[in-house]
C-alpha cells in the first residue's frame, strides 16, 4: 500500500470525495481502497480524508488530488486522527449499512418498485415502471412533495439528462425515518 500525503501536512490525512468503507462495485475488494472521513464522520463540507491503496491507483489518485486541494482545515485532520486510532467505529460500518440497505430493501419487497443492485453504496435505485409513466425528475418531484420521499433522479447524473425511468433513495438514514418512508411508499 502506499499513502497519499496531503499537500498540507506531510504526515496528515487528505481530502476527496470518495465514499468511505462503503466499498465502489469497481473496487474488487474492500483491502483494495481505503478512502475520505466525509461521510464516516458525518462532516460533509470538510473536505477532509485520506487515500490508502494500491500503487497503481495511488499514481492516479495523485493526478486528481495535485488539482483538487484548495483548503485543508488543520484542527479537524488532527480531530480526525485522534477519531481513527479507535478503528472500530468505522470498521463497524459496512455491516451497519448492510443493515439498513437489508431492512430497506426488505421493505420494498411487494411494492411498485423494481429493486436494482445496491452493492458498495448507500443509494438503492429503483425503476418505477409500474406506476403512472412520467419524467424522472417529474415523479421525484412528486415523491418529494406528495408523498414526503425524497428521491434523485438518475437522470440529473448525465449532461443531457437521459431518462431511465430510475430514482434513487438514500437508506443512510435513522431506522425510523426509513420505515416511515417505507409505509409510504408501500402505499404507493
Amino acid at each position: 500500500m502506499d499513502i497519499l500525503p496531503s499537500k498540507h501536512r506531510k504526515d496528515g490525512p487528505i481530502h476527496g470525495h470518495l465514499k468511505n468503507h462503503v466499498v465502489p462495485a469497481c473496487i474488487r475488494h474492500p483491502s483494495d481502497v481505503h478512502t475520505p472521513t466525509t461521510h464516516r464522520c458525518a462532516n460533509t463540507g470538510w473536505k477532509i480524508g485520506y487515500v490508502a491503496a494500491p500503487a497503481s491507483l495511488m499514481a492516479e489518485f495523485r493526478k486528481v488530488h495535485q488539482y483538487n486541494v484548495f483548503s485543508v482545515n488543520t484542527p479537524m485532520q488532527h480531530g480526525l486522527a485522534n477519531y481513527m486510532a479507535d478503528p472500530a467505529p468505522y470498521l463497524d460500518l459496512p455491516a451497519f449499512y448492510q443493515r439498513k440497505r437489508d431492512l430497506f430493501r426488505d421493505g420494498l419487497q411487494g411494492s411498485r418498485f423494481t429493486l436494482l443492485p445496491a452493492d458498495g453504496t448507500y443509494f438503492q435505485c429503483v425503476r418505477y415502471d409500474a406506476m403512472p409513466p412520467m419524467p424522472e425528475s417529474d415523479f421525484a418531484q412528486w415523491l418529494t412533495t406528495d408523498i414526503e420521499v425524497a428521491a434523485i433522479p438518475v437522470s440529473a447524473f448525465y449532461s443531457q439528462g437521459q431518462e431511465s425511468g430510475i430514482v434513487r433513495f438514500c437508506f443512510a438514514k435513522h431506522d425510523d425515518t426509513l420505515r416511515l418512508a417505507l409505509e409510504r411508499l408501500a402505499r404507493l
